[in-house]
């Protein structure tokens, strides 16, 4: 990607270490405010009618909305702060394997488009939801077989539950107004614009595999091998289905014979000890 090496030999050095747990640190900080001082959230939130009126801290303070609708029950907190500890993870991980830029350039992508997709309802609220998930996709995308407990107990591969959010993708997409429509294409972009190529290449790749196996099968449907073959005669056991075939133990390999020459036959071992 020569496009991408040159911005991040440009622009790599304002790339911000550990993004996702300053972003979580920013939650952290803005759910204290509400319990503690009655905070009201809503000065974060990004309303684009609002940004047009000159409130244009609100295109980044959404990022810091933390994920509470209501009060916080104990069960509640106990999910956000493990939410918040995978955001944590995952997005480390993802760091460590693109770098610092690419990682700092895949969440403000994801930011960027869901700003503007914003914009074409700018009566409505943006949510930071769907871009969270996005880090979640890229994660399992990378590393399938990772394993979370559920409840502590249960081993799930990511994989699954991956599936389980794209499905959850879908029916918001499906069912919801059209500011949640956008918001899950500014999210969906976001991961096809880093994975597109891969999953293209999985795709073809995935259709050579099945081609090559069909042509496979269908070879060995219409000429299958057989398993057993006198070593005299040639028969085998497709063109004799019903002969009980032998192999003799005094011949080298173990060679096999029909009934007629099993016990009628040069052994192979005492031919090689002739010549």
């Amino acid at each position: 990607m020569p496009l991408l090496n040159r911005l991040e030999r440009l622009f790599g050095r304002f790339a911000v270490q550990n993004l996702s747990l300053w972003l979580v640190a920013g939650q952290v900080m803005v759910l204290a405010a509400m319990l503690l001082a009655q905070f009201d959230v809503r000065i974060l939130l990004l309303v684009p009618g609002w940004v047009l009126e000159g409130q244009i801290w609100r295109l980044f303070t959404f990022l810091l909305v933390p994920p509470v609708s209501g009060p916080l029950s104990m069960a509640g907190a106990v999910f956000l702060a493990f939410g918040w500890y995978m955001f944590v993870l995952m997005g480390g991980a993802l760091e460590s394997y693109w770098g610092t830029f690419r990682y700092n350039l895949f969440i403000f992508t994801g930011w960027l488009l869901t700003v503007a997709v914003s914009f074409l309802t700018p009566g409505s609220p943006a949510s930071n939801a769907f871009l969270a998930g996005t880090v979640f996709l890229a994660f399992a995308f990378l590393n399938p077989d990772f394993e979370l407990y559920i409840f502590f107990i249960l081993p799930v591969k990511i994989k699954w539950l991956a599936l389980l959010t794209w499905i959850g993708y879908a029916f918001s997409f499906a069912v919801g107004g059209w500011s949640v429509k956008l918001a899950v294409l500014a999210a969906t972009g976001n991961f096809f614009l880093f994975f597109g190529r891969d999953l293209w290449a999985l795709a073809t790749g995935g259709k050579r595999r099945m081609g090559w196996q069909a042509r496979k099968f269908a070879a060995e449907a219409k000429d299958p091998e057989a398993r057993h073959t006198c070593k005299v005669c040639g028969k085998t056991d497709l063109s004799h289905p019903r002969m009980d075939f032998r192999y003799c133990s005094k011949c080298a390999n173990d060679e096999c014979y029909c009934p007629e020459h099993i016990f009628d036959h040069v052994h192979v071992a005492a031919e090689v000890k002739k010549e």
